[in-house]
């Protein structure tokens, strides 16, 4: 090449001496960057400007005038009948004087500890906080008790950052016009306390039955424990509760030892126990099911992040999607059927909408104000009630109704292992037999366990698969938690094991009425809820909820499904719903508990427009029913509250009608069940014929039982002609006993109706 360049290309210009080549990279760059810097710092002049617009505008709320609570009212479903209200406590303001030290230095160690020498704002405080809630630590506010009093006096719903900024600018105001003495007698009237209390002297009586003045170490420790979350550090919502405050109020006192305002001996001492929680009488307007009622709608607001100040002095508008006709005939059903005197009996029900999720009515147990224990939410073992969500599982897998099933007692899994027997003494002392061969509309019928338990066996991963449709029905999936009586999103013990049919794991009348009323919504399922909307004290709607449905169950499985529960109704051991007097599903259930005695009694069912579930129980829910609650059986209590309930809110309404069932067949995943087919009857001798005299009416021969048609529950078009007539030990529906010729059933030991 030579040294000459091609025409019409400029030349290179050489860079400057001293300064290097830049690329259009680096240039860019350093554009860039120039235009970030102006920027930047036209952002921070407006930013200061604005800041001090901000400053100059913003007025320091009155305390006196500016801090009011207006009380959360909540509504029936109609949005205009008042269920009730969630009042609040009077705030009896006191001065600091009054106050004793330990509650000062006990709530300034808790939420802010550099509340003396702050400016009203600790950036540090806040960096502290975030990395010790990240390493798991004890939850710690960022918010100093400046700006934590700036946003009580406001009280607002809105989650802005404008309302940050203008906490923040009101907080810096109020510790240069006030001192801290008297930012510290505010916070201390005003901050709530839960249980309604708003103001340290509410709190104690709220909490221990006296006045704020009067209060020890132990107890201004938990009280300044509970302000980081009322509902989670409140005792009186049960062990787990308990235990979170427990660990709380330990951090609390380390606290105050590490700041030298309680000596550090007391402090331990103080650690070994919390103090004593006296009773306090709960407030008249929470009696009867109305307390019941607000308990459950607080804790719905709560889990849809609403706080307690809020729900409590925030002057919400609440419309539930309780009926106030169907709450009320769920208690005169319960207190109709129910047997009288039996002081540690628990009664509770739960009527879900098919099609909405729509929680319409429950009865939660005794007067609230005698006890809170809302037992259509805590639940108990739904016992053979949990056998349908088995059955769904089983034809999804490809079985039919037709299908038999063992129905001999007790049930072997294939590995050898005893499992479940039937009820009843049987032949041998281990439970009734209904032979070889029982389909599973016979199993649903009569409730027969080893039926359902060899349904599990037969199922490829069956108790998984069971599990998995429970919770595609609408059962929660059991969380790992303990010492609560919400099992509303939680069904405790509720695992994948080769019982799961059998229905030992807890759960809330209120899932298992969901439950069923996904079935009789034909498959499609909506998740169960209680509140309809929220409006703020102006009208403004914060929260309404939309209904989304799913399908989780093949339209014909659940027509399938809902036909053997008829059958339960029509044949078998539902047989008291009849008295309903319209078409209705559903199955009963009993369980026991380690003692193998009866300890919770079930019924749940449905019409085509409303699922209920009825469960009794006694004591703390565990205890045994038997020899106490006679006869204890879900066939009967159970049942009959459920009619009586439903009879009340079904009056008035047009008859529904199930559709009918599909008799789905897919491929059955395991040998050995098909339809039982009776063997053909022993040929006839084939002798001369003999003269025959003429007959009498009276010598003509008679058919006999074992001759006749079994009536079948099948659909019309399967008549007796279609099948062999069935022998004595066998029937049409699949009953085969493999007894020797001539013992019928009626030899053996009555069976315990479940």
């Amino acid at each position: 090449m030579t040294g000459k360049r091609k025409a019409g290309v400029p030349a290179r210009k050489k860079p400057a001496a001293g300064k290097p080549d830049q690329s259009p990279l680096k240039r860019r760059l350093k554009k860039t960057l120039k235009w970030t810097s102006i920027s930047g710092l036209v952002l921070a002049l407006v930013g200061a400007i604005a800041f001090v617009v901000l400053y100059r505008t913003i007025d320091v709320p009155d305390p006196n005038a500016d801090f009011q609570t207006e009380t959360t009212k909540v509504y029936y479903d109609d949005g205009k009948a008042e269920l009730g209200s969630f009042a609040t406590q009077n705030r009896n303001s006191i001065s600091l004087d009054e106050m004793p030290d330990t509650i000062k230095d006990a709530v300034v160690a808790a939420e802010n500890q550099s509340f003396w020498t702050d400016k009203g704002i600790d950036p540090k405080g806040i960096l502290r906080a975030a990395f010790s809630n990240a390493k798991g630590n004890a939850q710690q506010g960022a918010s100093t008790i400046t700006q934590q009093y700036v946003k009580i006096l406001y009280l607002s719903q809105e989650r802005s950052y404008t309302r940050k900024v203008k906490e923040a600018i009101v907080s810096l105001k109020l510790q240069r016009q006030q001192s801290k003495e008297e930012i510290l007698e505010g916070y201390l009237n005003t901050i709530y306390f839960g249980r309604g209390a708003y103001g340290i002297d509410a709190a104690a009586h709220a909490f221990f039955d006296k006045p704020a003045k009067k209060l020890k170490l132990r107890e201004s420790a938990v009280l300044a424990s509970v302000i980081n979350n009322p509902t989670l550090f409140d005792p009186a919502n049960g062990k787990a509760n308990r235990e979170a405050l427990l660990e709380r109020y330990h951090y609390v006192l380390g606290e105050m030892a590490d700041m030298d305002t309680v000596p550090a001996d007391q402090a331990a001492r103080a650690e070994k126990r919390l103090p004593k929680f006296p009773k306090v009488k709960s407030e008249s307007s929470y009696a009867g099911q109305r307390g019941h009622m607000l308990e459950m709608i607080k804790k719905e607001l709560l889990r849809l992040d609403f706080t307690e100040q809020e729900i409590n002095g925030g002057g919400l508008r609440v419309t539930t999607t309780l009926d106030q006709d169907a709450m009320k005939a769920a208690e005169e059903g319960v207190d109709e059927a129910r047997p009288d005197g039996l002081k540690e009996l628990h009664v509770a029900s739960a009527s879900v909408e098919p099609g909405t999720g729509a929680l319409r009515s429950f009865y939660g147990g005794q007067d609230y104000l005698k006890s809170q224990i809302n037992w259509a939410v805590s639940g108990g073992q739904p016992g053979s009630s949990f056998k349908p969500f088995a059955l769904a599982a089983g034809i999804k897998a490809g079985f039919s109704l037709k299908d038999t099933f063992d129905g001999n007692s007790p049930f072997y899994f294939e590995n050898g292992t005893k499992g479940p027997r039937n009820e009843g003494t049987g032949p041998d002392g281990e439970g009734n037999d209904y032979g070889s061969s029982v389909n599973l509309i016979k199993g649903t019928e009569e409730s027969i366990n080893t039926v359902y338990a060899d349904l599990t066996d037969s199922i490829p991963d069956g108790p998984q698969r069971i599990l998995d449709m429970a919770n595609a029905l609408g059962i929660p999936k059991a969380k790992k938690r303990e010492g609560t009586m919400n099992n509303l999103r939680d069904s405790p013990g509720l695992e994948a094991n080769s019982g799961i049919a059998l229905g030992s794991a807890t759960v809330s009348p209120i899932n298992m009425a969901n439950a069923y009323a996904t079935i009789a919504n034909g498959g499609e399922a909506a998740p169960v809820y209680v509140i309809e909307k929220v409006e703020d004290r102006d009208g403004t709607e914060l929260y309404r909820h939309k209904v989304h449905t799913k399908r989780v169950l093949d339209e014909d499985i659940a027509a399938d499904v809902s036909y053997a529960m008829q059958q339960v109704v029509t044949n078998g051991t539902g047989a008291n719903a009849q008295a309903l007097g319209r078409p209705a599903a559903g199955k009963t259930g009993t369980a026991t508990n380690a003692d193998d005695n009866v300890s919770s009694s079930w019924f749940v069912g449905y019409t085509p427009q409303m699922a209920t579930a009825v469960m009794y129980v006694r004591g703390k829910g565990n205890e045994s029913l038997e020899g106490y609650l006679e006869p204890f059986y879900g066939a009967n209590y159970p049942t009959q509250t459920w009619t009586a309930i439903m009879s009340r809110l079904m009056d008035g309404k047009d008859v529904e009608y199930f559709p009918e069932p599909v008799y789905v067949d897919g491929e059955a995943p395991d040998d050995g069940h098909a339809p039982y087919v009776p063997p053909p009857p022993p040929p006839k001798k084939t002798t001369k014929p003999k003269p025959k005299p003429s007959k009498t009416k009276s010598e003509e021969p008679s058919e006999t039982p074992s001759e006749k048609p079994t009536k079948t529950p099948g659909p019309p078009s399967e008549t007796p002609t279609t099948e062999p007539s069935p022998t004595e030990s066998c029937t049409i529906l699949g009953g085969c006993d493999e007894d020797p010729p001539g013992q019928t059933k009626s030899a053996q030991p009555a069976a315990r109706i479940e």
